[in-house]
């Protein structure tokens, strides 16, 4: 077998600048089409702590506030931050939210709306707030339920 494939992944707009740094590398998050093994790989390694940069920039909110609903504390992402990579448990997490935000996204047609329904409480999850209510599987499982409800009009 010949030499392994660096992949090369497009970057979203929701990268802020950061230097010339790994910050500035190409997102796995924004690449639009990737084979859920070679994405399982990455999560596998610890995703690049760019990634986490790049959800708090889509979903606007303060990187303090995106590490809790990860379930990060507030020492561990500094480490992380330092060591420029998430442990596989924080990047699963991550891709969870990943695929939220963008069910959002393709239910409500722009990042603005979605954003707004992620961050208010919605009475199909019982008064909870999707991105809180995500911050475990089964509740990001019934937040990707939701949507999908609302997505074909049987919300109610």
């Amino acid at each position: 077998m010949g030499k392994p494939v660096k992949r090369r992944y497009s970057r979203g707009s929701g990268v802020r600048g950061h230097g010339a740094s790994e910050y500035e590398s190409k997102s796995l998050l924004a690449a639009k089409h990737i084979a859920p093994a070679e994405a399982i790989g990455e999560i596998n390694k610890g995703l690049p702590f760019s990634e986490l940069e790049h959800l708090r920039g889509e979903i606007d909110e303060p990187l303090d506030a995106l590490a809790r609903h990860l379930s990060i504390s507030r020492s561990t992402l500094q480490r992380r931050k330092a060591e420029r990579r998430l442990s596989s448990q924080e990047s699963d997490r991550l891709m969870r939210f990943w695929r939220i935000v963008q069910h959002a996204r393709k239910v409500f047609g722009t990042i603005e709306r979605a954003r707004q329904w992620l961050k208010q409480a919605q009475r199909g999850l019982g008064g909870a707030v999707p991105l809180e209510y995500a911050s475990t599987e089964m509740g990001a499982r019934e937040v990707d339920d939701l949507l999908g409800r609302i997505d074909y009009s049987v919300y109610g």
